[in-house]
């Protein structure tokens, strides 16, 4: 046995993500929906009618030839695996708020269920914050998190940001699906 303090330590990263990643992006996204939000919110006829190749087209868009400047995916790692993903990208303050410094918003943060607990969103959340404050000189980050979702709520409490009190409503009025989400955000 070694007299080393340091105990060995699973190679966990976060960095850019690359062409090739799309399809295990693709998957993680929808392993964790199914997860989260299958019963209460989409259901399993939604998630079985999302071809998992043309959301690996998107996120592959998304990758190689994003919308604009600032737009960016980032994905966790646990070693050579690809354990969860954000996506993050400017925010222009409303016209005419008076309010011209930047800002972020993470469009997706998503981790595989079956390696949560394990750091990694927390990792992808730091590595948005870094970006945002480093490259872009962003004061804020903000994220829409679907009602009831307790655990994405306790996550992101936990890490400093909080219900803003902004709130928006997705899809048809008459749709038993209807989304309705809150806008979580914090200076940073």
């Amino acid at each position: 046995m070694s007299d080393s303090p340091l105990t060995p330590t699973a190679d966990v990263s976060v960095r850019p993500a690359v062409p090739g990643d799309e399809g295990a992006v693709a998957a993680v996204q929808l392993a964790a929906w199914r997860s989260g939000h299958a019963e209460e919110v989409l259901g399993d006829v939604v998630l079985d009618q999302i071809d998992p190749a043309a959301l690996a087209e998107r996120w592959s868009a998304a990758i190689t030839a994003p919308p604009g400047p600032g737009y960016r995916v980032l994905v966790a790692m646990h070693g050579p695996r690809l354990v969860g993903f954000a996506s993050v990208a400017p925010v222009v303050a409303p016209q005419g708020s008076g309010d011209d410094t930047p800002g972020g918003e993470i469009l997706a943060l998503e981790v595989d269920p079956a390696a949560r607990r394990q750091g990694h969103g927390s990792r992808l959340l730091a590595a948005v914050v870094d970006l945002l404050r480093d490259e872009d000189r962003a004061t804020s980050v903000q994220t829409w998190v679907m009602a009831g979702d307790d655990a994405r709520e306790q996550f992101l409490g936990s890490a400093g940001l909080g219900d803003v009190g902004a709130r928006r409503v997705l899809g048809e009025q008459d749709d038993p699906r209807e989304v309705r989400e809150h806008l979580w955000g914090a200076s940073i």
